[in-house]
């Protein structure tokens, strides 16, 4: 019987890694829920799998899922410190770690002191604190298991007995598949001009508004290079990425014989989730069976940079290491968010973040401490929120 905390809860990740807990009522007992704001939903998420816990953004949002939950004896928790003790409480022994963004890394690696089995879904705790967390996890004997489906799809196909080496392993490089959005084939004179609407719709995969546009802008992808550098301790020319419209192989591993092994499947996050709950069985996920006799083809190109300096950026600040990856997170994050509230254009996304990481005081070697990465954080999303005024102004 696993015993797991659900940080983000409410998010697709949160609600898929629910549904896949469901069907398996013997093998897991839900200890806490966090779902910050959206508490209509986290309250029928407790009324369903009855947490010891759950955790909200603030007072106010306390108070009307207490409201909502009336007599059930469900303690309510709430601000940042809450989501690190429901992550590092003994009782614990996995923590889903699926909060969006930044703001999901202090809890993630309290649990990785604690010596958690971690699910990571969230990709920027090893954006932003790559060695730190990883470095953290390793020394207090912390599972570190990959929830996004390129990085997944990785582990399902490396060697059971990786040992961090390509070289030993007989690898030459890791590929990540990526969709290319929903903007794949618009014309390059047209993308200044997508609204927010059209960017969150992805042609694949439901996902929230943030993590759609970042498909669009291929940033997800980046993120997801740098999460793969630290995850699989591969350098950064040992990563390819290669774009396939369709999402049915999910991501490779090119072996030094000329073998290509994939991980193939339906586009639903609930496979990727289920295989790492199951460990070391596979555990029914609710996802049907891909069915090849209805699939027209499957193509790949390579990605065209001129479509996506996002991802040209991300390919960058993995080469320079140290803070610049932390710096391209804060920057993307703020630039999105005003993105997503109409005060720049689609193509302003990739400006705003070129522009933080052109500042020199920002770039540093490594970081050392939790504290140190979240000024450095604080301190980037202040300069891309002065950047983009002085571009509305």
């Amino acid at each position: 019987m696993q015993i797991l905390t659900i940080l983000g809860s409410t998010g697709s990740i949160g609600v898929s890694t629910l549904n896949v807990i469901s069907r398996h009522p013997d093998q897991f007992q839900i200890f806490a829920l966090a779902g910050h704001t959206q508490v209509e939903k986290l309250a029928e998420q407790c009324r369903q799998f009855s947490p010891k816990y759950a955790v909200v953004a603030d007072k106010n949002h306390a108070t009307k899922l207490r409201e909502l939950l009336g007599s059930l004896k469900i303690e309510i928790l709430h601000g940042k410190q809450a989501l690190i003790d429901i992550a590092t409480a003994s009782e614990v022994t996995g923590v889903m770690c699926a909060i969006v963004g930044a703001a999901g890394l202090p809890s993630a690696l309290a649990a990785a002191q604690c010596g958690k089995t971690i699910y990571l879904a969230n990709k920027e705790t090893l954006v932003v604190s790559g060695s730190l967390f990883m470095e953290t996890a390793k020394a207090n004997g912390a599972k570190v298991l990959p929830i996004d489906s390129e990085h997944n799809a990785i582990f399902q196909v490396l060697p059971h007995d990786y040992s961090g080496s390509l070289k030993d392993s007989g690898i030459k490089s890791i590929i990540l598949t990526a969709s290319g959005g929903s903007f794949l084939h618009t014309p390059l004179n047209e993308l200044a001009q997508i609204t927010p609407t059209q960017a969150v719709k992805h042609p694949n995969w439901s996902m929230g508004q943030k993590i759609s546009v970042d498909s669009s802008t291929m940033m997800n992808k980046g993120l997801e290079l740098i999460e793969a550098h630290w995850l699989f301790n591969c350098p950064p020319e040992n990563l390819e990425v290669v774009i396939h419209p369709q999402s049915i192989i999910h991501s490779m591993v090119r072996y030094l014989d000329g073998s290509v092994l994939a991980q193939l499947g339906n586009p639903d996050m609930r496979t990727p989730i289920a295989y790492c709950l199951g460990l070391p069985e596979r555990i029914e996920s609710g996802v049907g069976d891909l069915d090849f006799g209805q699939l027209s083809g499957l193509t790949f190109s390579e990605p065209d940079f001129a479509r996506y300096p996002c991802l040209k950026l991300a390919y960058d600040a993995m080469l320079v290491g140290g803070s610049a990856p932390c710096v391209l997170n804060a920057a993307n994050e703020i630039a999105v968010a005003a993105f997503l509230r109409e005060q720049i254009g689609f193509t302003d996304i990739a400006r705003v973040v070129e522009h933080c990481l052109s500042q020199s005081e920002f770039i540093s070697g490594s970081l050392n401490s939790i504290d140190e990465l979240l000024d450095l954080d604080s301190e980037v999303r202040q300069n891309a929120a002065k950047w983009i005024n002085s571009l509305d102004a």
